[in-house]
């Protein structure tokens, strides 16, 4: 995998925040951020993939064992 370095601009407090997250797990800011950023893009994946799933589901449609037949109305249901 080839890597490239980007140029990050962050708020002198935050960064220094950041320096002691990354100190605290033993690893450099370069890592912490790269573990970050690969989980976000990773969980996005997942939603993306399982959004699909149910879209298609919805669009197959589900078997309510009424056979497509509607057995009373929506105003008899609501009736009062």
């Amino acid at each position: 995998m080839e890597i490239q370095n980007v140029t990050l601009s962050l708020p002198r407090n935050l960064l220094q925040q950041v320096k002691v997250l990354a100190a605290r797990r033993g690893t450099s800011i370069s890592a912490l951020l790269t573990t970050l950023i690969t989980d976000a893009v990773r969980s996005d994946d997942q939603y993306g993939a399982s959004s699909e799933r149910a879209l298609a589901r919805l669009a197959q449609g589900y078997d309510f064992g009424t056979r497509g037949a509607r057995p009373t109305t929506r105003e008899e249901l609501h009736e009062r």
